[in-house]
C-alpha cells in the first residue's frame, strides 16, 4: 500500500513556549495591600456561608416545638426583681457607705439604728399618749385652775387632824375635799401639808329648801382629804352641813365652786 502524500499529512499545531506566554496576576484592591488577612476572611466567610447555604438546603426544616415547651417559665420580663436585685439597686454592693462595705454597713449602722427605732418609737408613742391623757384628766378634774361649777354630793364627818395639818372641830367652816383631787394637786410631793388645795376657799350652795334649811351658799376651808369621795363630792363639818341640810339628811346634792 503506497504511502500517503503530503496534502493528506496532519496540520502541525504550533503552541507559545510557557516562558514566552504572558501572565497577569489578579490586581490587588487597596483594602488587600493595607489588610493583608482581610481577603482571607472575606474568603472564609464566604466559604463558611456556603457551607450553610448547602446544609439548609440538604437538612430538613425541624418541626416547630409548641407554644408550651418553647415557653419561657414565669413571665419573663415582667417578672418581679428579687430582694437581692432591689438591695443592690438602692445599695450597689460595690461602694463604699461611710468608709465600710455594704456588708459592715448593715450589719453595724444600718440594722443597730432600726432596732433602736423599732424600741425607742413605741416607748415614745406610749409616752405621749400617757402625757396627754394625764393632761386631759388633769384639765377634767374640778381642780382651782377650773373655773366651772360642780355638782356633787355634800356629807359631814367629825373632823380632827386633817391631812393639811390643821386641827378642827364641828363648828369650824371646814371641807375635806376628794383624794383624787388632793392627790392631783400634790404633783408628787410626799408632804400632804404642803399640797397646793390646803388653805383653798370653796363656796357650797344648795337651792333646795327644806324646813328652812337650804336656799342658802357657805364659804369653807379645805383643810382635809376623803378617801371615799367622789371627784365632785364633798366632805364637810355638822356645822356646814346643817346650814345647807337637815343632820337627818345625811346626803345631798349641792353645787360649788372654787372661790380663791
Amino acid at each position: 500500500m503506497a504511502a500517503p502524500t503530503a496534502s493528506h499529512a496532519a496540520a502541525p499545531v504550533f503552541q507559545t513556549p510557557e516562558w514566552e506566554t504572558r501572565t497577569r496576576p489578579n490586581r490587588r484592591s487597596l483594602l488587600d495591600r493595607l489588610l493583608p488577612g482581610h481577603a482571607h476572611a472575606d474568603s472564609s466567610a464566604l466559604d463558611v456561608e456556603q457551607q450553610s447555604v448547602n446544609a439548609t438546603k440538604e437538612t430538613p426544616a425541624p418541626i416547630a416545638a409548641t407554644a408550651a415547651s418553647t415557653a419561657p417559665l414565669g413571665h419573663g420580663a415582667s417578672a418581679a426583681p428579687s430582694m437581692r436585685q432591689r438591695l443592690d439597686s438602692v445599695l450597689p454592693p460595690d461602694r463604699r457607705y461611710l468608709g465600710r462595705s455594704r456588708r459592715s454597713f448593715l450589719l453595724f449602722i444600718l440594722l443597730p439604728l432600726a432596732i433602736l427605732l423599732l424600741l425607742v418609737l413605741p416607748l415614745a408613742v406610749g409616752l405621749g399618749v400617757g402625757l396627754s391623757h394625764h393632761d386631759s384628766g388633769a384639765q377634767s378634774l374640778p381642780l382651782p385652775t377650773n373655773s366651772a361649777t360642780f355638782t356633787g354630793e355634800l356629807t359631814y364627818y367629825a373632823p380632827g387632824l386633817g391631812a393639811c395639818g390643821v386641827t378642827s372641830t364641828d363648828e369650824d367652816f371646814i371641807a375635806s375635799v376628794s383624794h383624787l383631787l388632793f392627790d392631783a394637786a400634790a404633783e408628787g410631793g410626799s408632804n400632804p401639808n404642803a399640797n397646793q388645795l390646803c388653805g383653798r376657799k370653796i363656796r357650797i350652795q344648795r337651792d333646795f329648801v327644806e324646813a328652812s334649811k337650804g336656799n342658802t351658799s357657805v364659804d369653807v376651808t379645805v383643810v382635809d382629804r376623803c378617801t371615799g369621795c367622789a371627784e365632785t363630792d364633798l366632805d364637810v363639818s355638822l356645822g356646814v352641813f346643817t346650814q345647807l341640810a337637815l343632820e337627818e339628811s345625811g346626803r345631798v346634792e349641792v353645787s360649788w365652786a372654787w372661790v380663791s
